[in-house]
């Protein structure tokens, strides 16, 4: 049967508008359809004079279309200048109602009832005319005397703004270039979930944090959106509630794909998340043959990809079995490992033998691909050691490793194998790595960077609520049931009349009109759920002679709240939280059918519930002499440290040798301030940095400076620019600016003017301080790579100096260390 177009291509953004310039050079009957009155209507919404990037930058462009980083209104340019070249037969203002047929046979219905026929059909209409709105009290108010909605969500001129309080809620390249545009004009505030921006490019999230650091825009981070009031919005916050004040909110914080319509088309969804994208080919085809989607709605949303795949589908379309862009990428991290496996085999291996990342399309699953790495591994190498700082996800695709839950017992292993993940802990606390783990067997590992993973659980609720029933799983295996069959608990967590569930709590403010910082109270009759700390620190407390006397500190990564449980009792302990922490609570009944379950994971329960009880015993004995001194370590903030200098009053004889030592370990520029700091009986907590769990002084650090090493240590590097902002943002002082210069001169400078550093002289920041006015930011780096450790530790005569990890304090008090 003859039909109108051999391609009818549905959407005129970047992807669309390749895949038509691509046909129209192949000089096949094509029609590119457009329900704007203009093409490329995905570019056309950006804000006036915004800057387009061309990320990822190691990506190759594959187009008929020219792309570079320019402005809005040269990428428009650009483009419409390559249509018209490639002679592209567009249609505007005409709406797609229906798609139905398929290969060779399609008819597409238009908005008003005429019909065309084509043999393929090209979907490319994105995602942007979906857009998320927010569902807080509030978000549907409007302004009386302006007769306009408080809340809007989109922005097109951010200079039709003058001399307003304005709120943009969203830290993605929308929003952020939305605050960076209207705050030329106007006072702008940006509302950021969490502390950093993960879902910007890098160039964006510098831009954001240089102007944040400038005072040009204020930020609030960690922060929820809770109401909105008239001309306020009010937020969620770790300090407690707080009231913005405003005259508009901009929303920037996302879209969804248009079910309804592609579902229409025949196209089915692999979930009932309103975040799913259709499944597609890695030729792009859908699951009706001879129709297909690019760009945005499957789940490619950068600009170089959307242009790659327009080229690319009709390649395809076209019978040429050509490698999509990224191949290359991936290939080459396979290539490097010695692994025997083309990259289709390697998305087709994630796909099928990680559920983790089941919700991901092929198409997805190739862009995720690109930001991991692949790891081979032979029977006894290590994968990471207990304590490292690393914190990526690992995924086995192929093998078995074996997790050292007991450091005293190398042997006793935990093994996982294909389709298990681990290292989920660090990727979400933040903290040391809590076991270590070993290859059992050859090991084909995929590894995640922690970025990469953020995005994806605050994108796919799926592959969150995996890895949280994961961790549930995983640690009543640990703490509780090492024998326990994993189908058994899955099940049992799976199908709980009360699932476990997130919950978050936070150090009381003195606005706080409500408890949010307290987990279990003492005393309490309660569900007696278990909590798993899963980032932040709690202490644990129990009211004697009328005070509230802290026994033990408790990291992120283990139990609370369990004694109660197994015992049926009411709670023995109040459980706080010393900073900001999130905890996945444990249903008491779902714990009980377990145990019905299983005999033996009850007889195991039993022995593990009186060792318990004989450690708590212990905890009290040393709590009666050491409480106070546990208390004063969480007021000090040492709740979110990983390792502390700590020294012992009674044993310092004031020699400064550690200051001296840090002194010549560092080019004559002591990182430790020994009389500074708090001091409870005789320990004294020095000015030293206390290396965070989630640092503050790298949250505005506008080059990305501040690091954390794999062993832990928190380190500046020498491309600081010497902004200051680590030094008022650290919290506890430990930070310090030495002067440097602004540059380094060469020799003949210095040979005719004595300018820089001449031969053998100290060229170290601290050194060249001496010789200049500029300034650079140095702190503690407990010696990094200096073999022997700390030289705080090493110089002091007495013994009196130490570092322990907080988790420790309790070990340390009861050997009578401290």
């Amino acid at each position: 049967m003859a039909t109108d177009y051999t391609i009818a291509i549905v959407g005129s953004g970047p992807a669309g508008l390749s895949a038509a310039a691509r046909a129209a050079q192949e000089g096949k009957t094509h029609i590119l359809i457009e329900r704007a009155p203009h093409l490329n209507d995905t570019i056309f919404k950006y804000q006036k004079r915004k800057h387009v990037m061309a990320a990822p930058e190691i990506l190759p462009r594959r187009s008929d279309l020219d792309f570079k980083e320019e402005s809005r209104e040269e990428v428009i340019e650009s483009w419409e200048a390559g249509v018209a070249s490639a002679h592209v037969n567009s249609r505007l203002n005409t709406e797609v109602t229906s798609v139905k047929g398929q290969r060779g046979n399609f008819e597409i219905g238009l908005a008003g009832g005429e019909k065309l026929t084509a043999e393929y059909v090209v979907l490319a209409i994105g995602v942007q005319g979906n857009l998320r709105r927010l569902t807080i009290p509030g978000a549907d108010l409007t302004i009386p005397d302006a007769d306009r909605p408080f809340v809007q969500y989109q922005l097109d001129d951010p200079d039709e703004y003058q001399g307003e309080e304005i709120v943009v809620i969203g830290t993605g390249d929308a929003g952020i270039e939305n605050a960076l545009g209207l705050s030329v004009n106007n006072n702008v505030s940006v509302i950021n979930r969490t502390a950093d921006f993960p879902y910007a490019k890098p160039a964006n999230a510098a831009l954001i944090q240089s102007a944040i650091n400038r005072g040009d825009i204020a930020a609030f981070f960690n922060a929820e959106p809770k109401r909105i009031e008239p001309s306020y919005l009010v937020l969620d916050m770790p300090e407690g509630e707080t009231r913005v004040k405003c005259d508009r909110i901009i929303a920037r914080i996302g879209a969804l794909p248009p079910r309804r319509f592609v579902e229409s088309c025949g196209i089915v969804f692999p979930s009932d998340s309103p975040t799913a994208f259709p499944n597609v080919s890695e030729t792009y085809e859908s699951q009706v043959p001879g129709l297909y989607i690019i760009g945005a709605l499957a789940g490619y949303p950068l600009i170089k990809q959307c242009l790659n795949q327009g080229y690319e589908v009709v390649e395809y379309i076209l019978g040429r079995n050509i490698a999509p862009a990224d191949e290359p990428l991936i290939q080459a991290k396979l290539d490097s490992q010695g692994v025997s496996m083309t990259v289709s085999e390697l998305v087709t291996a994630v796909r099928e033998r990680l559920p983790l990342y089941a919700p991901l399309t092929p198409l997805q699953t190739r862009d995720f691909l690109i930001h991991c790495e692949i790891r081979q591994l032979n029977p006894g190498d290590i994968v990471f050691r207990r304590n490292d700082f690393t914190n990526s996800l690992y995924s086995i695709l192929d093998g078995q490793v074996g997790i050292q839950i007991h450091p005293d017992r190398p042997d006793q292993l935990l093994a996982l194998g294909q389709g298990q993940f681990f290292g989920e802990i660090g990727l979400i606390a933040g903290r040391r790595r809590t076991a270590t783990v070993v290859a059992i067997t050859p090991c084909l590992l995929l590894e995640a960077d922690r970025n990469t993973m953020i995005r994806l659980v605050r994108t796919e609720r799926d592959i969150r609520r995996v890895i949280d029933e994961a961790a549930v799983i995983r640690f009543i295996r640990t703490y509780l049931a090492t024998d326990a069959n994993d189908a058994i608990l899955t099940e049992i967590v799976r199908t709980a009349e009360h699932p476990p569930e997130i919950v978050e709590f936070r150090p009381n403010s003195p606005a706080d009109k409500e408890d949010r910082e307290t987990l279990v109270r003492e005393g309490a009759t309660d569900d007696n759920a278990v909590y798993l700390i899963r980032k932040g620190s709690v202490t644990v407390s129990r009211r004697i002679a009328g005070k509230d006397t802290v026994f033990a500190y408790v990291a992120a990564g283990n139990l609370v709240g369990e004694m109660a449980m197994l015992q049926n009792a009411p709670r023995s302990a109040t459980v706080k939280a010393t900073v900001a922490t999130e905890a996945i609570k444990i249903d008491r009944g779902m714990f009980q059918t377990l145990l019905d379950r299983s005999p033996a994971m009850r007889q195991s329960v039993d022995a593990e519930l009186e060792a318990r009880l004989r450690e708590r015993r212990q905890q009290q004995q040393i709590a009666s002499h050491a409480g106070d001194l546990i208390e004063f370590f969480a007021r000090q903030g040492l709740g979110e440290a990983t390792d502390v200098l700590l020294i012992d009053e009674s044993l310092c004889v004031r020699c400064d040798n550690c200051e001296k030592a840090c002194a010549e370990t560092h080019h004559g520029v002591s990182r430790l301030n020994r009389e500074a700091g708090m001091t409870y009986a005789a320990i004294h907590v020095p000015t030293s940095c206390r290396h965070c769990e989630d640092p503050h002084c790298m949250k505005d650090c506008p080059p990305d400076a501040i690091h954390r090493a794999p062993t832990g240590e928190v380190f500046i590097a020498d491309n600081c620019i010497g902004c200051g902002n680590c030094e008022r943002n650290c919290p506890y002082g430990v930070i310090q600016m030495a002067e440097v210069p602004a540059e380094k001169p060469g020799l003949l400078s210095w040979l005719l003017f004595g300018w820089g550093s001449g031969p053998g002289e100290d060229k170290s920041p601290e050194g060249m301080a001496k010789r200049s006015g500029g300034k650079h930011a140095v702190k503690c780096d407990m010696c990094k790579g200096i073999e022997g450790g700390p030289a705080c530790v090493r110089a002091c005569p007495t013994g009196a100096a130490i570092r322990v990890d907080p988790e420790q304090f309790l070990s340390v008090v009861r050997q009578g260390r401290v």
